[in-house]
Parts: C-alpha cells; sequence; structure tokens
C-alpha cells in the first residue's frame, strides 16, 4: 500500500511559513467583549485539589480532576537546541501516556503501554530505580527494538509499516490498549490498565524503592463490563474511588479492589473513547460518540452518591447530544469528540462549565452548562438547553480546508481555552504507524486557536490563530506561571520540538527542537515541565528529562 508523502512544492511552501513564522490574528481580535485587561493565570480560580490523589499536579492524566492539563510551574522563555541522547532518560513504550507525581517529590511513577517504572528525579536526576511489566501477556519492548523505530531515517511508511509489526506485533495501534490513563493515590499506590484489567502498583518496600515494585491487585473488567476489548480511561472521585471507563460504559471501583464495581452501561448505539472529568461534588462527565457516521454523540453527566451511580435529574445528573461527523483520516478515533471532557469554572466563579471539541468536520468548541442552568441563558440549540454556546473553529486555516479536527482534550486555564488541529488526510490507516511517520514522511497538520468564554455574553470568541504551528498527537499543556501553553510538532527546516506561544497574543516565545530524531516525536503522550522549569520529555522512546 502506497500513502503521500511530501511534495518538493510543500516544502519550500513550508520553509516559507517557517521563515517567516507569521501568525494570524482573530477575526474577533477587535470584539469589544475581549478584556484586555484579563489578569494573569497566575491568578486564575483552579479546581479543588482531590483529597485523594498524591499530588495537587501531575497524579493523573491531565494533571488534575478537572482534565485542564495546566501546571502551575515557571517555564523560561528562548530558544535551546537539545540532542535527546544526551539528557537522562529511560526506555519504554511505544506510548509513553505520562509521568505521574508520588506522594514522595524525590520520586515518580513512569507509566506506559509496556511497564510501569518508578524514577528518581532529585537534584535534578532522572533514573529509573525499578521496572515492572504488565500483566495479560504484555510484552516489555527492548531498548534495541524501540531504538530501531525511532533512530531509523525511514524512507517509506512501507518501510517502518514493516518494522512496527515486527517489534510491536501485527497490529502495531494495540499497543495503546494499555496504560491509557494512569493515578498515583495518596498511599502511592499507582493505577494503569493492561487491556480490559485494571491493575494496583506499590513499592515493595515504602521507604526502599530499589527493592524493586509489585502488582498489588489487579481486577479484569470484562466480565462486568459486557465484554469490552479495552479500557479507555480512569479517574477518581473525591471520595476516593476509581471511575473507570470502557467504551461502553463506566464502572466505580473502590481502591482496595475488594468489592464488584458498580456499572453504568451507555446505549447501544454510543461508544466511550476518552477518559471522563470528575468535580468536586463527584459529577462525573463523559462523553461517548455515535457508532454511526454522522450521529450525534452525548454528553453525560452522571452523579457518584449513596454508593450508587445516578442519572437522576434531581441529583444533578443529565444528558445533552451533540454533533458526530464521519470518521477522521489520521490520529484522531471514532465518529464524534477527540476529547476528555474538561472543567471550566471553579470555586465562586459565575459560570461552570464543561467543554468538550464536537466531530465535525471542522469542529466546534462546545461549551455545556455543568450545573443549574443560568436564568439568562440563551438556549444555542433549542434541543439542547444544556449547550452554553459552540462556535466552530478556523485555527487560521483558510474556509476551503476540509478537516479541522482534534484528538486531544481542550486545555483550559480561567475561562480561556486552546484547541489543535490533528488532522490530515492520506496516512497510514494503522494509529501507531501514522504518529510515527506523520511528519518525516507525512505532511503534518496545522493550526492551533485561543478562545476565551464571556461570561457576559454567554458566549466564545477567539483570541488568536496559528496558522503555520504543527501539533500532531501530543496533549497541550498550560504553564500558569508563565502564560504559555505548549505543543509537539514537526517543521522540515528543525525536524521535533515542543513549542511554547504566549497565552495572550499566540507569539512563539519558547522552543525545545530536537531535530529530526523521531525521540522527540511525543506519540498521544502529554506534555510535562517539573517544578524546577525542566522540560519532562514522554517520547514515544520513553521519557527523558531536558535541563533548561
Amino acid at each position: 500500500m502506497k500513502y503521500q508523502l511530501k511534495e518538493k512544492a510543500w516544502r519550500m511552501t513550508f520553509l516559507v511559513f517557517a521563515t517567516c513564522a507569521l501568525f494570524s490574528c482573530s477575526d474577533d481580535e477587535n470584539d469589544p467583549s475581549k478584556d484586555d485587561n484579563e489578569p494573569p493565570l497566575s491568578e486564575a480560580t483552579v479546581p479543588t485539589p482531590n483529597p485523594y490523589l498524591a499530588s495537587e499536579h501531575y497524579s493523573l492524566t491531565h494533571f488534575n480532576s478537572a482534565q485542564t492539563d495546566a501546571f502551575p510551574y515557571a517555564v523560561k522563555g528562548g530558544t535551546f537546541q537539545m540532542n535527546p541522547d544526551d539528557c537522562a532518560s529511560t526506555w519504554s513504550g511505544p506510548v509513553n501516556l505520562m509521568t505521574l507525581s508520588s506522594t514522595d517529590p524525590d520520586y515518580m511513577w513512569g507509566m506506559c503501554s509496556d511497564r510501569v517504572s518508578y524514577i528518581h528525579i532529585a537534584d535534578g536526576t532522572f533514573e529509573r530505580v525499578a521496572e515492572i511489566g504488565l500483566p495479560n501477556g504484555i510484552q516489555m519492548n527492548t531498548e534495541e527494538n524501540l531504538r530501531k523505530l525511532v533512530d531509523t531515517q525511514y524512507t517509506s511508511t512501507d518501510q517502518l509499516y514493516a518494522d512496527a509489526v515486527e517489534i510491536l506485533g501485527k497490529y502495531p495501534q494495540m499497543s495503546m490498549s494499555n496504560g491509557n490513563y494512569v493515578i498515583c493515590d495518596n498511599e502511592n499506590y499507582a493505577y494503569t490498565n493492561a487491556r480490559t484489567v485494571i491493575c494496583r502498583y506499590k513499592l515493595k518496600e515504602a521507604g526502599n524503592p530499589k527493592a524493586g515494585i509489585v502488582l498489588d491487585k489487579q481486577v479484569d473488567m470484562a466480565p462486568y463490563m459486557d465484554n469490552p476489548q479495552t479500557l479507555v480511561g480512569m479517574v477518581m472521585t473525591y471520595d476516593g474511588y476509581l471511575v473507570v471507563a470502557s467504551g461502553n460504559g463506566i464502572a466505580i471501583i473502590d481502591r482496595t479492589m475488594s468489592m464488584p464495581p458498580v456499572v453504568k452501561l451507555i446505549p447501544d448505539d454510543q461508544v466511550i473513547t476518552n477518559s471522563a472529568a470528575v468535580d468536586e461534588h463527584n459529577g462525573i462527565y463523559i462523553a461517548s460518540n455515535s457508532r454511526t457516521p454522522g450521529g450525534k454523540g452525548i454528553m453525560h453527566k452522571f452523579v457518584w452518591k449513596n454508593g450508587k451511580l445516578s442519572e437522576d435529574e434531581a441529583d444533578g445528573a443529565w444528558t445533552a447530544s451533540y454533533d458526530g461527523g464521519p470518521e477522521a483520516p489520521a490520529i484522531k478515533m471514532g465518529y464524534g469528540t477527540g476529547s476528555t471532557p474538561t472543567l471550566m469554572g471553579f470555586g465562586d466563579n459565575e459560570d461552570k462549565l464543561v467543554v468538550i471539541t464536537d466531530g465535525a468536520k471542522r469542529m466546534k468548541l462546545v461549551a455545556f452548562w455543568r450545573d443549574d442552568i443560568p436564568e439568562d441563558a440563551v438556549p444555542v440549540d433549542a434541543e439542547n438547553p444544556r449547550i452554553a454556546d459552540q462556535k466552530e473553529i478556523s485555527c487560521g486555516l483558510s474556509a476551503s480546508t476540509e478537516w479541522i479536527q482534534s484528538e486531544q482534550s481542550v486545555a483550559v486555564s480561567g475561562y480561556g481555552a486552546f484547541v489543535v488541529n490533528n488532522v490530515i488526510p492520506n496516512t497510514v490507516p494503522d494509529k501507531i504507524v501514522a504518529v510515527l511517520s506523520i511528519g518525516p514522511l507525512v505532511t503534518p497538520p496545522f493550526g492551533v486557536e485561543r478562545l476565551q468564554w464571556d461570561t457576559e455574553k454567554n458566549q466564545w470568541y477567539s483570541v488568536w490563530t496559528r496558522s503555520d504551528v504543527s501539533s500532531i498527537s501530543m496533549i497541550p499543556a498550560i504553564s500558569t506561571a508563565s502564560n504559555m501553553v505548549f505543543v509537539n510538532g514537526y517543521t522540515e527546516a528543525d525536524g521535533w520540538e515542543v513549542t511554547g506561544l504566549d497565552w495572550g497574543t499566540g507569539a512563539t516565545s519558547h522552543r525545545v527542537i530536537f531535530g529530526q530524531t523521531s525521540r522527540g516525536n511525543g506519540a498521544y503522550a502529554i506534555i510535562q515541565y517539573m517544578e524546577n522549569g525542566d522540560l519532562l520529555f514522554n517520547s514515544v522512546g520513553g521519557p527523558f528529562r531536558v535541563k533548561l
């Protein structure tokens, strides 16, 4: 099978874009509702910390229970040329979704698709002191094989596909069935999944990490959740229960894994492909997609109360539909949203929202009222009064652009939101092979957009767009201390990099350039920075620490 490679003309066009480093302002630049005196992100109200997590930050995928992808650590501006081989690193993968905070600030849990690790990070170090494989027949990939995938300068997608099959198995994307979403709790237990099995890990000796890691408990969810192929999400309630998502429903599991799960299945015509967000009152927000191209997806709010998963409106539960679409050709999965829902508005803030991108070819940013619908709310969809507003995303791309779609959650700080375009036509059907080929072999996607919620008008407006910025598959992250948002992409001129954009203007203010090595490819992982401002890069070959 042949796939479309870059054309010479495109290369020249892109070099012009890269050299000029232009960005486009939004059409809403002069919108009178725009507040040019917005307070810095460091003053934005943040989610209530979950007392059952190991740390307020980085103890679960998307950083906190609200899934905001925002962290409080300062990151310095500038351009940094970095060789990953010169950085302290570990080898694992091919998906290293996140490195988790533990209860000990000197250590983190390395969570990925083929193993669980414990990593020493004190005094600028990054050293794996223990590791253990996953159950359910999952093999740890060798450093030799992972190096082959990331160091080979492939000249065709057929060659890459052949090596991926040899190393990862007949269906390489099945490696994504493990370590989808991960958690570390306040007793330093680390949770992950091995296909349909939920696993709980602990240190063999609490005060001696080098003694190793043990698989402490495990439970196969298949008998409880109508035999799903894999699990697709995990988060924790504010009273310390695991929320586990599969394609056809969610379950509540006590952390000791000694009681039968409480299960709620969704309608047969819907499928869940992402995780959930949880508020401090144990409202659980999860979006399902239609199983039919173009069908409506459903945003669900369940409420965990008195040992039950309630769908009762009297308890605050609700459902609302949103627009689906056709199957995207690359990176994104399914016919609806690619987002884990993100909560927006906390504490005494006026508007309490939950936000996703929808499944339309040119996606919309959709905000739902997550609690009581305000009296002054004007429905934008008569059939869906829960929808507070929805706005089509342009990412600064031309009106003729067929696809503008995202597999990533909406990154949120305050009432600001950030979205990326992950979709291009004509690439490899297997998602892992696609994510390894896009950039070096296949034209990457471009386009990002920053929006703001107007609490007076109850609507979105666009703040800025960048049609020249590449964000391929990593989850963006926000530094609230430095007013920057970060993406991972590829350019012909410089290869792979992490790019930091100014939250207020969209101007490039930070670059960590890795060059042509695919170790600069994050492959569906999330971007992290450490408390001292170092980049913690969850590479396709394993996480490494970049001293800045």
